[in-house]
């Protein structure tokens, strides 16, 4: 119930106080990913979150759920995008343990810089890096699993094109990110174990197709380390996206995150709605 009436507030918050800049195709901005970086659901984007140009500021802000059989994950979060060069995120994790009872808090901290490129307008893909910092607060069950560390950082580099015209005359969208990271379950469940506590690269990647200016549909992987030994799977996610104007949008996926601490078939739903703050 909480956490509907902070998706009421946030909703209200965002149509009353969007005036996001003119500058931007729009959609070209991306969504918020579950970790508050500009992009997909669950795979950062080379995208930043605003629509702003090179002589302006936005901020976007943007709340999500994700309900699986034994678990459900709440995210609030906001973002900020400078002058179309970088891009700084934060988002508050509370995952519920909805079959004992409990949960876990984790907060992100996020910043992305764009080194080169436009999503349509360059010849190549809009490459971007970035790093997140995250920090978990309530620690008893990564300890409980053999976690090596509460806290820890990710970096990693996306591209991301757009191509006109590219899909049976609609557009054509896609992304593919290298991550060098530990986390378990993004953190979740602590960064680093027994079976593994060294840095690996893991490949993100998302395909879209535009159907109008307003309308998308795509699917989203995600690998996955398995530093604890408990069978982590990847991720992935077929989505649709609707995006009536650039003060609102609103996400509704499939997801299949596999197996999360020994529960294995861990599949549902996904929801978010964001917009641009101005």
């Amino acid at each position: 119930m909480q956490f509907i009436k902070c998706l009421g507030c946030v909703f209200l918050f965002v149509c009353h106080l969007a005036y996001a800049g003119d500058g931007k195709l729009i959609g070209t901005a991306g969504l918020n990913t579950i970790e508050g970086t500009g992009g997909g659901g669950i795979v950062p984007w080379a995208t930043l979150s605003g629509y702003d140009t090179q002589d302006q500021l936005s901020a976007s802000a943007f709340i999500t759920q994700v309900s699986v059989q034994d678990y459900r994950l709440n995210v609030i979060g906001a973002n900020v995008s400078v002058y179309d060069r970088a891009e700084f995120s934060v988002a508050r994790h509370v995952f519920d343990l909805t079959t004992i009872g409990g949960e876990i808090a984790q907060t992100v901290y996020g910043a992305k810089v764009r080194l080169y490129g436009d999503v349509i307008y360059s010849d190549w893909p809009q490459l971007s890096v970035g790093v997140q910092y995250k920090d978990l607060e309530d620690t008893a069950v990564a300890n409980l699993v053999g976690s090596e560390d509460t806290s820890g950082t990710d970096v990693y580099l996306a591209a991301t094109k757009v191509h006109l015209g590219a899909a049976a005359g609609y557009n054509l969208v896609w992304n593919l990110t290298g991550r060098f990271t530990k986390a378990n379950q993004l953190g979740l469940l602590g960064f680093g174990g027994a079976a593994n506590d060294d840095y690996e690269l893991m490949l993100e990647a998302s395909v879209g197709v535009l159907f109008s200016r307003h309308f998308a549909a795509g699917i989203e992987y995600r690998q996955k380390p398995d530093n604890l030994g408990l069978g982590e799977d990847d991720w992935m996610d077929v989505f649709v996206t609707y995006i009536p104007s650039k003060h609102v949008n609103f996400t509704l996926a499939w997801a299949d995150l596999g197996t999360i601490a020994g529960a294995a078939g861990q599949k549902g739903l996904y929801f978010s709605v964001g917009g641009q703050l101005w």
